[in-house]
């Protein structure tokens, strides 16, 4: 969007329905915080200017400590309020009070306002709300109703139920201008920043915005309940066994080799093959390697071909595929000389598992595989 803008995640909730002593945001899912997949879900997309994670006193600790594992950047943790619409104000005051953060940020158009613990939220919807925001004032996503919603009268009896049709529950991500949201912040009152939770609400009531709806997807929910962390690691599990692309170099036992691959895998994942004649310039490769792509089988025969797949790497690397979850990248060394015994010296193997380690530091994991090729 032509617009300069930022982002303010509320991850100060102490998880108290989700049962334990450690906060939903902060429970690992497939070995990283939670919080850490909401972060690099906006850090992956270029036109965030800067992403404000609020959390409670308790965890700032805590989240600076996520944020240089997992390599973070462009984000900034403030200490959050005893509620969530205080924790907001306080994420937002970061761009317009000097006496809140020590270097005050450049204050951005449209702000996004979403939960840390919503990690599978996609560039599109979140282009889609803020630039319903920056023609509206604010915008936000909603969903159908899963539930009709009843109300029950003081002796504990049905009173009445809404027509599901005529409802739909408020998600997120949302979007304003950020002038018209920190105006309804500094205007509202205290009953609405201990007890309110409805952001597009405030806009609504102290500067008269009405917010513009957009239908959102089914992967905008909220984890909440344990069980939500157990689909939530379905989820990515799932995501990342879409695909496989399958890359030869042009020679044609090599080529056959992977055609065969290809054929053998397509009955149980979707399947990119591509043939390569080894050239950093190789725009069809280069396109496939930035894409959504987590798993690539590389096939050659060379022993150990650490040149060719640096430069497979270096391309992932430059991507932000890795960002956000760990690429898998095999090695398919084909052995066909007439000999039946292939060695390789130590000096190699060392070479190999060194360039392994520096890659798996780039979210990057890289397997061997020696066959013997007839």
């Amino acid at each position: 969007p032509a617009v300069s803008v930022s982002a303010v995640l509320p991850a100060g909730g102490s998880g108290q329905r989700l049962g334990g002593a450690t906060p939903k945001q902060f429970c690992a899912v497939q070995g990283r915080p939670l919080v850490s997949y909401a972060v690099r879900a906006l850090e992956r997309i270029s036109w965030i200017s800067d992403i404000i994670v609020v959390v409670s006193p308790e965890n700032i600790k805590t989240m600076k400590t996520i944020i240089e594992k997992y390599d973070h950047k462009r984000v900034m943790v403030v200490e959050g309020g005893i509620t969530r619409h205080r924790s907001i104000f306080n994420g937002l005051k970061v761009f317009a009070e000097k006496e809140f953060s020590s270097h005050l940020l450049q204050k951005p158009e449209v702000v996004i306002i979403h939960d840390a613990v919503r990690p599978f939220v996609e560039e599109d919807i979140l282009s889609k709300v803020v630039m319903a925001a920056k023609e509206h004032g604010a915008a936000g996503a909603i969903r159908p109703l899963v539930s009709t919603v009843i109300a029950s009268s003081a002796d504990g009896c049905l009173d009445h139920s809404l027509e599901r049709d005529r409802y739909r529950a408020s998600e997120m991500p949302q979007a304003f201008l950020f002038d018209t949201i920190y105006e309804a912040y500094q205007l509202c009152t205290d009953y609405d920043l201990d007890y309110g939770t409805e952001c597009l609400h405030l806009a609504l009531k102290y500067c008269k915005t009405n917010a513009k709806l957009i239908e959102g997807t089914a992967d905008l929910w909220k984890v909440t309940y344990k069980r939500d962390l157990y689909a939530a690691e379905s989820i990515i599990k799932e995501n990342l066994s879409q695909e496989v692309c399958v890359i030869t170099d042009a020679k044609e036992t090599v080529a056959q080799v992977g055609f065969l691959l290809s054929e053998s895998l397509k009955s149980q994942i979707k399947v990119e093959a591509v043939s390569i004649s080894q050239s950093k310039n190789d725009s069809h490769l280069q396109n496939i390697l930035s894409g959504q792509c987590y798993n690539f089988i590389y096939v050659n025969d060379k022993k150990c071909a650490i040149q060719e797949t640096q430069q497979i790497v270096d391309i992932l690397e430059k991507s932000d595929v890795p960002l956000l979850y760990p690429v898998v990248l095999i090695l398919v060394h084909l052995d066909m000389s007439e000999n039946n015994s292939f060695s390789i010296g130590m000096e190699e193997l060392t070479s190999i598992k060194k360039s392994a380690r520096e890659t798996k530091r780039k979210n990057i994991l890289v397997y061997g595989l020696l066959i013997q090729y007839k």
